[in-house]
């Protein structure tokens, strides 16, 4: 038999060991971030610059290429509050982000309920969701046919009151913002809905079961086993929900393109039209900058809102 090492040796030894490991471990650090390299310099070239580029830009004086020498201050946030239209735009932005977070959260939830465990089940689901894989210039464009004064709305209005209506719903300023909001909802309803019965097949059977036989109506089970065990999904749906109202572009831009003046503008939209339309590069890319502040900051809000009712459920 061998005599047993010594305890020096055998601290060495695993001294030793624990080097060759880290040395090793290192060694994958640099070769998995060798592989992972082309995918970070693409993400840096087309998401971190273009980031940084926009918010320096907006400090400046920039009209069109005349280049970047000119430095601004807070000049294009200050103007922001000095345009007429601002607060068109800023109520129209806030119109979309409660449309976009209300109506498709209420009706895909009434879906859901509704279509659970009904025969045809899947079938009902895509038809719901097929507006969803419609590009939304597409979209835009049916549907300002379907509101024009000679669309079906109308036409299905005057066959109810008897009469010929050719209401303008796309040109009046106190209807054009509701109209493309239903419009976004009926696209976005089937992707709401879907997400909604995701999270109610998470739903574990043993409580509801249980507050059957106890005799719960079916609004109490709601009320206090569904909804409470839903509402991580319902964030995350509502998450979802923000940052399409906030940026919402193309069903605006097709629908209401300078209709009527600038009564349908969006901060997207707006940002749009300063930019390219205006050749005001600077002012546009100040108010990119607000409207990612306000994205971020609200979805931040909804994140904090979700941990917290997570930790209350467990």
């Amino acid at each position: 038999m061998s005599a047993p090492l010594n305890p020096p040796i055998s601290q060495a030894i695993r001294a030793e060991a624990r080097k060759r490991e880290i040395a090793a471990r290192r060694r994958s650090g640099r070769v998995a971030l060798l592989f992972i390299a082309p995918a970070l310099g693409l993400v840096a070239l087309f998401l971190l610059f273009p980031v940084v580029f926009n918010l320096g830009l907006s400090f400046t004086r920039w009209q069109r290429f005349s280049g970047l020498d000119e430095f601004g201050g807070l000049m294009n946030y200050q103007r922001l509050f000095m345009v007429p239209y601002f607060s068109d735009v800023v109520i129209n932005t806030a119109m979309w982000v409660i449309g976009a977070i209300t109506l498709p959260l209420a009706f895909g939830l009434g879906l859901a309920l509704l279509l659970r465990g009904v025969p045809g089940e899947g079938l009902f689901k895509s038809l719901f969701f097929l507006p969803r894989v419609l590009a939304p210039a597409a979209v835009g464009t049916i549907w300002f046919y379907v509101y024009a004064p000679d669309g079906v709305i109308n036409s299905l209005a005057g066959a109810a009151v008897g009469q010929d209506i050719d209401y303008g719903w796309l040109f009046e300023s106190h209807t054009i913002t509701p109209a493309i909001i239903m419009t976004f909802v009926w696209q976005t309803l089937g992707i709401n809905m879907v997400l909604l019965l995701l999270g109610m097949a998470a739903i574990p059977r043993d409580p509801i079961e249980a507050a059957h036989v106890d005799g719960a109506s079916s609004w109490q089970i709601f009320r206090h086993i569904v909804w409470p065990l839903l509402l991580p999904t319902v964030f995350v749906v509502t998450i979802l929900n923000v940052i399409a109202g906030f940026t919402a572009f193309d069903l605006i831009w097709v629908m209401a393109n300078g209709y009527p003046a600038q009564r349908s503008l969006s901060l997207a939209v707006y940002m749009y039209y300063e930019t390219f339309s205006n050749s005001r590069w600077a002012f546009g890319a100040a108010i990119a900058v607000m409207l990612s502040a306000l994205v971020i900051l609200v979805s931040w809000a909804l994140t904090v809102m979700q941990s917290r009712v997570e930790e209350r459920i467990r």
